[in-house]
């Protein structure tokens, strides 16, 4: 019964549980003891606490027994939350060890609503340090594995979330995304990934990285259950002075009518510029057949040319950098997490704490981002980059009063060795280039499976980018594409049995 439960979709298991086939205690001990079997190879996970997801599952059996309505349609399903967000007691760290002691006081609104709808969170999953990074092994705490080969990355900052839907030690993850971060780990994973529109999911306990790029979103292995969790966290925050008062787009109803199949009517534009020579053949092969298979499925297929898409990666090395050594400027050693050199002057301590505390990819990100908005270079630098950011908002904009959507492969590779890139740093930002301009324009985006490649039998994504609040466009053709394509690509896992041996 318990390997027969992890495999099943969000979906599927909320209504076993509201029909009382199972109970929520139940399918939250499965996938604890898949965490147990498998965890210690994989490493999505930095804290797991069973006792408070037990805690939280009963209460959902109990309303079950009691006959009230679920709190929601995911109510008693688990999921596993990325280590950026906060949730009152539990450790929040970033993935650093500056922050490896701090208990947040209180919960970010994400956390909030997951609690609220009756969501079990099982612990907190591996990430980037303060999300800078494409492969997970920037984490103060070791790298996490991707499931399908254990010696490749599962993507990054939120690999530790993608890779514990892979491993099915849960059925949904939260992440966030700042230049891709979300979509790229599903990506490499074969699992769905969702980048909302900036402002549509709560920011409030998010740790800040760049605070005009970082977005929450839902994480599944479906379009439906993304599409599920999706309408759990979104809406308006008043605490988040950046969230959109403005309806939550009817994303359910979307992936529903999407898994019909029909796409006629819809304009599907290509992005011309997402190839070259840093996309490895197998994933533009697969991206191609995947167009091919929307144009079946009765949508129109359209060339499209955002030629500013092309700067995206340099100015987000720009802006993000930035924005991060403001940001990053609040751990000192002297509030919470760290201290290092007690006894010193206060400079002192705050120099002695940050070269303790902070991994070698922060430090580089930090040292970018101040000589960028430093006196002389402001202009040259950061102004420079935002100018950039306009134009590729312009781009997106002439796009879409062509084409309901656009869509692109989501990363140019699959998943590279572990070890492989972490000396050369701009090999590593590529893995970004195609999902980095929705953010910069503030747009949403989803990565969905399309197959593996045929050069390393590695999971390939289709990214579907749609206009701002408009992301039902891009579930119904993500939903669409999902049902033609058929099984879920994590059922194909090679290595998942041998690990929980």
């Amino acid at each position: 019964m318990s390997s027969e439960l992890i495999r099943r979709t969000a979906a599927e298991l909320a209504a076993m549980i509201q029909a009382r086939e199972v109970s929520a205690v139940e399918v939250t001990q499965a996938h604890l003891d898949r965490i147990a079997a498998v965890d210690h190879v994989v490493h999505a996970f930095l804290h797991v606490d069973a006792e408070r997801a037990l805690a939280a599952a009963r209460v959902v059996d109990e309303e079950v027994a009691a006959g009230q309505g679920p709190a929601s349609p995911l109510a008693g399903v688990p999921l596993a939350l990325k280590d950026v967000l906060t949730m009152r007691g539990a450790p929040t760290t970033c993935g650093s060890k500056i922050l490896e002691s701090w208990l947040p006081p209180y919960d970010a609104t994400v956390t909030t609503r997951l609690l609220q709808a009756g969501i079990v969170i099982l612990g907190k999953t591996n990430m980037d340090e303060f999300a800078m990074g494409s492969s997970t092994e920037n984490s103060a705490f070791g790298p996490t594995r991707n499931p399908w080969s254990t010696d490749r990355i599962p993507g990054g900052s939120g690999g530790g979330s993608a890779a514990s839907l892979a491993a099915f030690e849960a059925p949904l993850a939260i992440g966030t995304d700042t230049g891709g971060s979300i979509r790229q780990p599903a990506a490499v994973t074969g699992t769905v990934g969702v980048k909302p529109t900036y402002g549509g999911v709560s920011r409030y306990g998010l740790v800040a990285f760049s605070s005009s790029l970082d977005q929450a979103g839902p994480c599944a292995r479906t379009v439906l259950d993304a599409a599920l969790l999706h309408e759990v966290i979104a809406g308006h925050d008043p605490l988040d002075s950046t969230s959109i008062d403005a309806p939550v787009p009817p994303v359910v109803a979307a992936a529903r009518e999407g898994a019909s199949g029909d796409l006629s009517g819809v304009r599907i534009g290509v992005v011309e510029e997402f190839s070259g020579e840093w996309y490895q053949a197998g994933v533009l092969a697969s991206f191609h057949a995947a167009v091919e298979r929307l144009r079946e499925l009765g949508a129109e297929i359209v060339e499209v040319s955002c030629p500013h898409f092309t700067y995206g990666l340099s100015a987000y090395y720009l802006i993000a950098p930035s924005e991060a050594s403001s940001n990053l400027a609040r751990f000192d050693g002297m509030r919470y997490g760290l201290r290092t050199g007690n006894g010193g002057t206060a400079e002192e301590v705050m120099s002695l704490t940050r070269e303790a505390g902070f991994g070698p990819e922060v430090k580089r990100r930090i040292m970018i981002g101040t000589y960028a908005l430093s006196a002389g270079y402001y202009d040259a630098y950061y102004g420079q980059a935002q100018k950039v950011r306009t134009l590729i908002s312009r781009d997106f904009a002439a796009a879409f009063e062509k084409v309901d959507v656009l869509v692109s492969p989501t990363t140019p590779t699959t998943a590279f060795p572990i070890g492989e890139r972490v000396d050369e740093p701009l090999a590593m930002y590529r893995a970004d280039l195609c999902t980095i301009p929705a953010n910069l324009a503030g747009s949403p985006a989803i990565s969905v499976p399309c197959g593996l490649s045929d050069e390393d039998g590695l999971p390939v994504g289709l990214q579907v980018m749609a206009p701002t609040l408009q992301e039902h466009r891009m579930y119904r053709v993500a939903a669409a594409y999902e049902a033609a394509r058929g099984e879920p690509l994590t059922n194909r896992v090679p290595e998942l049995e041998m690990m929980a041996r």
